[in-house]
């Protein structure tokens, strides 16, 4: 037990802050997506907002070199979660047993087809709490997931020290 608990002992420090153009370029970029989106959402009186984007949007803007903000990871990874949801909701329904393993098996989904993406974690919880239709999927998650992909395409390479994506699929 105590080797156990040895191992939550501090072992490094807390990285440092980031610099302030990335911060401005993070906050510009992220606001201009999720405003792209709730305006479109507006006009077309569909439903392309979810929550979620707020946190895909965080990855994208401000850490866009890790792997988990990567198009590949931000579409795919919502795209495979949210298939996930439906299917354990078509099949067993919104039990709560069900909700723990659509997120278990989304999580394994996005392994298996190397789309980790944290914020899609929440797709099957969202699809199983709201018993959304198939139709989440192309009005909701792959409009949105696009919509936050393209916008990071276009700002993280204003700045002169960014490229983005660093990888495509």
């Amino acid at each position: 037990m105590n080797s156990f608990l040895s191992k939550m002992r501090e072992v490094g420090s807390s990285p440092p802050r980031a610099a302030l153009d990335q911060i401005m370029w993070s906050w510009v970029g992220s606001a201009t997506a999720i405003g792209a989106i709730a305006y479109a959402a507006y006009v077309t009186q569909l439903p392309l907002l979810f929550a979620p984007l707020g946190a895909s949007a965080v990855l994208a803007f401000a850490v866009s070199g890790s792997p988990l903000a990567q198009p590949r990871n931000i579409i795919g990874g919502h795209l495979v979660s949210a298939i996930v949801g439906l299917i354990f909701l078509s099949v067993l329904g919104n039990l709560w047993w069900v909700m723990a393993f659509a997120v278990a098996t989304a999580i394994a989904g996005m392994l298996f087809t190397k789309t980790v993406h944290p914020p899609a974690g929440a797709n099957p919880l969202i699809i199983l709490v709201a018993s959304s239709g198939w139709d989440f999927v192309f009005l909701t998650v792959l409009p949105g997931a696009v919509l936050i992909t393209f916008c990071a395409v276009i700002f993280n390479n204003l700045g002169k020290k960014n490229n983005y994506p660093l990888y495509w699929w």
